[in-house]
């Protein structure tokens, strides 16, 4: 068996250090990715919450005015049968 040469361990080691330094800025750039992805899907659901909100609070009369209709509805027509 030879011995390896110094200078073709150290280009292999440089190799791989690419190779590693590579691979790490994917991944960072991966990470990042879905970082922005779910700051963007946040704000999207907070979007969401706030125009429900919004639709509720608009929605809440709708009953309590049918209510109020059904009743006064029930009074004219016991009145048109008290009067007849």
């Amino acid at each position: 068996m030879t011995e390896p040469n110094p200078s073709d361990v150290a280009l292999e080691l440089e190799r791989l250090r690419r190779s590693v330094e590579v691979g790490f800025a994917k991944t960072d750039g991966a990470l990042a990715l879905l970082v922005q992805r779910s700051d963007q899907t946040d704000a999207r659901l907070a979007d969401h919450e706030q125009r429900l909100d919004g639709l509720e609070r608009a929605r809440w009369p709708l009953p309590s005015v049918a209510a109020l209709i059904a009743v006064v509805g029930l009074v004219v027509s016991l009145w048109q049968v008290a009067v007849h």
